[in-house]
């Protein structure tokens, strides 16, 4: 990593959440050229999403912030999801297009293919396919204070997953543009988490959505814990197991479907 690197640090629980500012400051005590553009509001759960409160029906809602301990970071409270916050920022946005986005720390684990309905992921996702390097970066702080219900008396260890994440920018800098990686890491003091690991993705998350109630003019969602574990190696188990874990994931790719191309042949050949 030589020289400063234009980063880009977003988020999706909004442009006031701790783990955002934690993550920028080492970002920026790295050396990289720092600007945070995050989301006005929380956007949990918005994917890759390029929705945008749009005002006049064309324009994008940017307020300049300060975040504490970063006077020098300029900083953007954007009124659209993490996902289009991204892909603007690659034509220019808020500067010159970033080398890599860093998005986060979320507060709770993105593991498992459901990482797929994630704006964390989404954002660096997005990163990706448009010529930049990401890093999601997500804290497993459980299910219970995902959902608001943590001690009063706990702060959660931002710094532990920000300060790994700044550990391997060197490495996601010196990859090819494109590379993504998603890291999860537990919510413990840096002596108290295990060995950081690479492993594949979990078939599921760790927390499941099931309908609760179904009247005839609402549907009522429950989130719950899987009621199975992860599978042994994969990056929900390890994270289960007190690891922080890491996972290279790229964006919506085609599939090789031999009976596919069978079917546009036999079509193709009955119009003949």
């Amino acid at each position: 990593m030589s020289g400063p690197k234009r980063t880009l640090v977003t988020n999706d629980d909004g442009v006031d959440a701790p783990g955002l500012r934690v993550l920028a400051g080492v970002a920026r005590d790295l050396g990289l050229e720092v600007v945070v553009a995050a989301p006005a509001v929380q956007f949990s759960g918005s994917s890759a999403s390029i929705v945008a409160g749009l005002e006049d029906r064309d324009r994008i809602a940017l307020d300049r912030r300060r975040l504490e301990g970063l006077d020098d970071v300029l900083t953007y409270a954007v009124g659209a999801a993490p996902g289009l916050i991204s892909l603007i920022a690659a034509y220019g946005a808020f500067g010159d297009p970033p080398d890599v986005v860093l998005s986060g720390v979320n507060h709770g684990a993105n593991v498992g293919r459901a990482i797929l309905h994630s704006g964390t992921v989404g954002a660096a996702l997005t990163a990706g396919i448009n010529g930049a390097r990401g890093l999601a970066v997500s804290l497993d702080v459980g299910l219970a204070a995902e959902f608001g219900l943590e001690r009063p008396d706990h702060e959660p260890h931002w710094a532990t997953a920000a300060d790994l994440a700044g550990r391997m920018l060197p490495f996601l800098l010196d990859q090819r543009p494109g590379t993504v990686l998603n890291l999860n890491v537990p919510d413990r003091d840096p002596g108290d988490v295990a060995a950081l690991r690479t492993a594949p993705l979990a078939e599921f998350g760790i927390v499941q959505t099931t309908m609760t109630e179904h009247a005839d003019d609402h549907i009522r969602l429950t989130v719950t814990d899987m009621s199975d574990p992860p599978a042994p190696g994969t990056d929900a188990a390890l994270l289960a197991d007190g690891h922080a874990v890491v996972t290279a994931v790229r964006s919506v790719t085609e599939a090789d479907s031999p009976a596919l191309a069978e079917l546009v042949d036999g079509l193709t050949a009955a119009r003949e």
